[in-house]
């Protein structure tokens, strides 16, 4: 492995690496941060300007859903390949490169006069975010000693869980006191900052391979990824069984099929040792980041309806609503290091599954319409400590578990589980809630006028639009809608609750090994050098 970097840094080496100064791992970890806070700000930011778009642009509200929906598509299907060329090209260079595309495109989108300008942007957006977001995590875990290692990946999974709400509020803050094309800035400025402080403090590291990149399984995977993450986005809005949507996810199936096979033959050569997948940790470890990301996601889905619709919010209340629960998830994700220290890793990520598992049995059991933002408090807090400590020892069982040499496909594996759980707990919870909420409202629409209980029947937000127009049924109309909605949030938390629980046991029998031993300092066979070339220039 090639490590390059800057001129005053100290030459002992430490764990294959170099060791740096606790001030420039400090200028690194802030670095890495803010690029992902950019990443993670452009998943989240567009939610809060879906009405803006569509009268701007005229455009439908499937486009609009397009342009929110392609960043996250593209970025979710070009992460391993990526993440496989930043391990061999360098990381540094890489960084930089994603920096400067995804500041670009973000100037073009937020100047975009029409919605397919538009989607090009945010398809540019999501190519070099997928550059960003593995780059970011392989940049840690190649550069930090291992004693210090935990702690920064700590803080990168706060960043990463806790992010998306603090980006939303931002967004939503702009929105309020702007305008809806100033969501842009905010990941613009952040890029270069990134930018900024990419050239000034971070090392560069590359690896030397003795086998040809991997092209076809890059070429499959992401074709199993895009078909697969296409599915779980389109599925609800065009039908589960719609022809579109049975081919597609037949296509992504065979794909996935072909990937594991290819990468089979490969095997030292292949682009991700699924043999890998045996192990305690990395299975574990993926698992459990599907499972939470999934249910975080879905929990979102059902938590913005609640405050709008339900409470009465704005959407700049609503995602300041949501800050407590971020807050509890960041800070628990920097106090996992120290709790894995002490009890185990295995131990921790079952502790904080177990407190998410309570958090959404307590919003299930107390939720109600009169209740209101109280009644749920709890369960969030507990939902965010939870996620927190699940993640942070989830991602380094991840990152642990491949050698150094292939940190860009480890951290780009640890992206895409995170992608694939949220696109899922998004589809799966969002379904629930809207099955609930029709069926319960079924028996709550006597006396409301046909048309204004089939309008209903679609969802709260059009129940509580077309209530004005049914004369003296309208607190009728929106108290139905209301206890329908409580009703259909129930059912899905109690669903999240025993996905959860399902998960507590798996980790206690699967999970990663309490004092299980790393694996990223080792050099497997047919990577790297086997004799790292430090230097001291940029």
């Amino acid at each position: 492995m090639d490590i390059n970097q800057p001129s005053q840094a100290a030459t002992a080496p430490v764990g294959g690496a170099v060791a740096l100064h606790a001030r420039q791992l400090r200028a690194i970890l802030i670095t890495v941060s803010i690029a992902l806070m950019a990443v993670i700000a452009s998943v989240t930011g567009l939610n809060v300007a879906q009405t803006h778009m569509a009268v701007e642009f005229g455009a439908s509200q499937n486009t609009v859903l397009w342009i929110i929906n392609v960043y996250t598509l593209a970025l979710a299907a070009l992460l391993l390949p990526l993440g496989a060329i930043g391990d061999r090209l360098g990381r540094r260079p890489m960084l930089i490169t994603g920096l400067v595309v995804f500041g670009a495109a973000g100037v073009v989108a937020g100047l975009a006069p029409s919605a397919g300008v538009m989607i090009v942007a945010r398809v540019a957006a999501g190519l070099s975010a997928a550059i960003i977001m593995p780059i970011t995590l392989a940049v840690i875990t190649s550069t930090f000693p291992e004693e210090e290692r935990g702690k920064a990946i700590g803080v990168w999974t706060g960043v990463a869980g806790g992010g998306g709400i603090v980006g939303m509020f931002l967004s939503a803050l702009l929105v309020d006191v702007a305008d809806w094309r100033w969501l842009f800035v905010l990941p613009v400025v952040l890029a270069v900052v990134a930018l900024a402080m990419t050239l000034k403090s971070v090392p560069n590291s590359r690896e030397r391979y003795a086998h040809s990149f991997d092209t076809v399984g890059a070429l499959v995977s992401t074709i199993a990824v895009t078909s697969l993450i296409f599915v779980l986005q389109e599925g609800p809005e065009r039908g589960w069984t719609a022809p579109i949507t049975l081919v597609i996810l037949a296509v992504g199936v065979v794909a996935a099929i072909a990937f594991v096979t290819w990468e089979l033959h490969r095997r030292d050569a292949s682009l991700l040792d699924v043999r890998l997948f045996r192990e305690r940790g990395l299975a574990g470890g993926s698992v459990t980041l599907l499972v939470v990301f999934g249910v975080q996601a879905g929990i979102n889905v059902v938590l913005f309806p609640f405050f709008q619709s339900v409470l009465g919010w704005s959407g700049l209340l609503s995602t300041v609503a949501m800050m407590p629960m971020a807050v509890m998830m960041m800070t628990a994700s920097g106090v996992a290091p120290r709790m894995a220290a002490r009890i185990g890793a295995r131990s921790t990520m079952g502790a904080g599954v177990a407190l998410a598992t309570l958090g959404l049995a307590l919003m299930a059991l107390f939720v109600s319409v009169d209740g209101g933002y109280l009644s749920i408090l709890a369960g969030m807090l507990a939902m965010g400590i939870g996620m927190g400590l699940s993640m942070t020892p989830s991602t380094e069982a991840i990152t642990g578990s491949l050698p150094r040499a292939q940190q860009g496909v480890a951290s780009a594996l640890n992206d895409v589980t995170r992608e694939f759980g949220t696109a899922l707990g998004i589809a799966m919870l969002g379904a629930l809630l809207a099955n609930g909420y029709r069926g319960a409202i079924d028996g709550k629409l006597d006396g409301i006028p046909d048309e204004a209980a089939d309008t209903a029947r679609e969802g709260i937000a059009n129940a509580v639009d077309v209530a004005p127009g049914t004369g003296d049924h309208t607190q009728d109309l929106i108290h139905a809608a209301q206890q329908s909605f409580v009703e259909g949030w129930q059912r899905s938390m109690w669903v999240g609750a025993a996905v959860m629980a399902a998960l507590l046991v798996y980790v206690a029998l699967r999970g990663p090994n309490n004092t299980a031993t790393r694996r990223i300092d080792a050099e497997p066979a047919g990577c790297g050098t086997g004799v790292p070339d430090r230097t001291a220039t940029r």
